[in-house]
């Protein structure tokens, strides 16, 4: 089973002072400053995405012919079919044009690892795992598609779509909504604050099994393998990223009758373990994996070093 580690860095000396990095529930992004400045980063080439200072807003070139390129921002956290989550933006499409069997263009969470992939082929349908994603598939002769996609981790694929265009020089906003423990997308498209379509035709795997997504990106993927191709300009603007509590909250540590211990609030869905160095590049288990229960876990050092020592929380999902 696949297995995804998120590390939560817990700098903590003999003396007892800490510091400890998580992530809010809900991150919005209005482009009003320098993203890059701020966490997001980019994959493949940069000059697909240009932070624009006047106007607020990212634009965007979806290339296909270019390699898979992602302006991203790690989430900090690690999303599964467990878990509630939702995105929303707005987007307006300058031009977007399409040859042989058409391609996409897209915005939504991926697992960075995967999607870096040199195996990682959107096109194939086969080979592009890790995925929760809005996908709009101009009109290549048989008709537009705004999809809503998601992808298990062995690459299956779960989609709904509505056969209606994205028009030229309209802001759209997107809304993808996921409820825990759910095989499914609730999506909807807006104009204006009206509904514009709800996509409502599905194709749901019968076999899909789970994701492990950690980052919100807007894409721009490769059409190797595809048969198609696409060159957009838009416009990304005001993101916003609900997702779950981070797996460790309320973080206390300390030394009780010569035991180095940390508490924290867990949870459910997350396992847990606590991490020793004193050197920075070797880090050594000093308490056995802990199933998280949604209620305060303690986790031990029974034998810390007499000198100085620094701790971290390695939390992954099973």
């Amino acid at each position: 089973m696949l297995k995804t580690r998120l590390v939560l860095p817990v700098l903590t000396g003999a003396v007892g002072l800490t510091s400890c990095i998580v992530t809010a529930d809900t991150f919005t992004e209005d482009f009003a400053t320098d993203p890059l400045a701020r966490g997001w980063q980019v994959y493949g080439n940069t000059n697909l995405f240009v932070w624009n200072p006047t106007n607020q807003t990212l634009e965007v070139t979806w290339d296909s012919s270019e390699s898979n390129s992602y302006f991203y921002r790690s989430l900090g956290t690690i999303l599964t079919l467990a878990d509630e989550f939702e995105l929303a933006f707005d987007i307006k499409l300058e031009n977007a044009d399409v040859t042989g069997w058409g391609f996409e263009l897209a915005v939504g969470f991926m697992n960075v690892e995967s999607a870096t992939s040199p195996n990682f082929l959107r096109g194939t349908g086969m080979n592009s795992p890790d995925l929760f994603e809005f996908d709009y598939f101009p009109d290549a002769g048989f008709g537009p598609s705004i999809t809503a996609t998601m992808a298990d981790s062995n690459s299956r694929l779960s989609f709904w779509w509505a056969s209606v265009p994205l028009e030229l020089g309209v802001q759209y906003r997107i809304r993808l909504y996921h409820a825990a423990g759910t095989t499914n997308i609730a999506a909807v498209v807006l104009v204006d604050g009206q509904v514009y379509t709800s996509l409502p035709y599905s194709w749901v795997s019968t076999n899909f099994t789970d994701f492990r997504l950690n980052a919100i990106s807007i894409s721009s993927y490769s059409d190797e393998s595809s048969g198609g191709a696409i060159l957009a300009h838009g416009l990304v603007d005001n993101l916003v990223v609900t997702i779950p509590s981070p797996p460790v909250a309320n973080l206390s540590c300390g030394f009780d009758a010569g035991t180095w211990q940390m508490q924290f609030q867990s949870q459910t869905n997350w396992v847990y373990a606590l991490e020793r160095t004193r050197d920075f590049i070797t880090w050594t288990d000093v308490s056995p994996n802990v199933a998280g229960t949604g209620a305060v876990l303690s986790l031990q050092d029974t034998n810390p070093p007499v000198d100085r020592a620094f701790y971290r929380v390695r939390a992954y999902r099973p």
